[in-house]
């Protein structure tokens, strides 16, 4: 399987440093900081580059489970919420919403739906976030 890789570089303390992150592909690099994580400062965070990924995954293993049961995808559309809270006085990733639109021929709701179901704890991304609560709004188009 595939190994990937990224990187992150924080200098100075907690609420005034700043940072970059950069994708090990070069696809992206960006600047964050306290700011941008804990507030609403310009600037990315590891909490949204969590959802990205969560969305990307979710949208290509729904596209392969619909694949496996006979059905071909038009499109599909995910956006995943990423919440960042308090749990026993620590930062917690609490709970990430997946929001997902798809638009696919000949496929009935109820199947649809059982396929994004199995698919929200089958995705790698989730998986790999079993100790956060994962919820699914999969609407068909």
């Amino acid at each position: 399987m595939a190994v990937r890789k990224a990187e992150a570089i924080w200098e100075g303390n907690l609420k005034e440093g700043k940072g970059t992150m950069k994708l090990g592909s070069g696809a992206y690099e960006g600047a964050y900081s306290f700011s941008s994580r804990f507030e609403e400062g310009t600037g990315t965070n590891p909490e949204e580059l969590i959802g990205a990924a969560h969305a990307g995954c979710f949208s290509m293993a729904l596209s392969s489970g619909l694949s496996k049961a006979g059905f071909t995808a038009e499109r599909i559309f995910t956006t995943a919420v990423v919440t960042l809270g308090q749990v026993d006085g620590n930062a917690r990733i609490t709970e990430i919403v997946l929001n997902t639109e798809a638009s696919v021929p000949g496929v009935l709701l109820d199947q649809f739906l059982e396929i994004a179901e199995a698919t929200k704890s089958g995705c790698p991304v989730s998986a790999a976030l079993t100790g956060v609560h994962i919820t699914l709004n999969a609407k068909l188009l």
